[in-house]
């Protein structure tokens, strides 16, 4: 199957518009129809229910969007593990949510796995969490960071760090009791921070800002008020500094960050001396 028609796929899913797909991929809009109906004409199936304003996925085209995805990331893999050479000949693909991509520290770790690996060639992947296990099963990502390790037999997990996340906003001497009229911010933290979160009475109403982005909600924050659960580390500075305030009878929840891997993963030996690379000054600037 030629990758370009997946890609092609995507992107119209992404656009829900042929023109805009087209603008994003230099494309004429002739020719992204033209591959599209290529495609569908090589799955026996529409993809897209084409209406005038109105492009969206038919029932057949919501089943291939996983399976395009999961080709264009393995064929990107494997492409780059093809071209690998003497100074760079082990690739190992790492992924994460966002947010712990984000997390201060982290390119130092990277840089330590650097120092320590000779010949690694890395591949930093965005992965949604609920998505992280299949991922490492069908080996489009070799090992991921995690807050909430999946209870799936045949895994390695290490935990490697503890954290908190504590509530601020920017009003100083505030309770819980005080802030459930400010604006809220929602940074998914993971099932267990649900669960917690929705036992304070005060901050359940819709987020003003619901993000998978600790940066762009600290951002937001600092600019325009409301409150939020933070890792610590993060708003250190800006506490120290008088810009944000800890909510003084606010839970302070604890998390923990896991590394996540195989059992049977061919790799193992190269996993084994990232692992034993130190987290330590990684999480404790979050």
């Amino acid at each position: 199957m030629d990758t370009e028609l997946l890609k092609t796929f995507l992107e119209v899913t992404k656009t829900r518009h042929f023109g805009r797909a087209a603008d994003n991929l230099y494309l004429t809009q002739s020719a992204v129809s033209f591959r599209i109906r290529q495609l569908e004409s090589q799955l026996g199936n529409p993809l897209f229910s084409r209406q005038r304003g109105n492009v969206h996925l038919t029932a057949a085209g919501e089943r291939l969007q996983p399976y395009a995805e999961a080709i264009l990331q393995t064929w990107g893999r494997a492409k780059q593990d093809v071209a690998l050479t003497d100074s760079l000949n082990t690739q190992l693909t790492i992924g994460a949510s966002p947010l712990f991509w984000e997390f201060d520290g982290i390119s130092a770790w990277i840089n330590r796995i650097y120092a320590t690996v000779p010949g690694l060639a890395l591949r930093l992947e965005s992965v949604k969490r609920e998505g992280m296990a299949k991922r490492l099963f069908d080996k489009s990502i070799d090992l991921f960071i995690t807050s909430e390790p999946p209870k799936i037999e045949n895994l390695h997990v290490q935990k490697v760090r503890d954290y908190q996340l504590q509530l601020v906003t920017n009003q100083p001497h505030c309770n819980v009791h005080s802030v459930r009229d400010m604006p809220l911010i929602y940074l998914d933290w993971g099932t267990r921070f649900s669960v917690e979160h929705s036992r304070i009475p005060e901050l359940q109403r819709t987020p003003v800002l619901h993000s998978y982005s600790c940066k762009m909600a600290l951002d937001y924050i600092l600019s325009n008020g409301g409150v939020g659960y933070f890792p610590s580390p993060v708003v250190a500075s800006s506490t120290a500094l008088g810009e944000l305030y800890v909510v003084e009878d606010a839970p302070i929840m604890e998390q923990s960050l896991y590394v996540v891997w195989r059992e049977d993963n061919d790799k193992e030996a190269l996993i084994n001396a990232i692992i034993d690379v130190p987290f330590k000054n990684v999480i404790e600037s979050i």
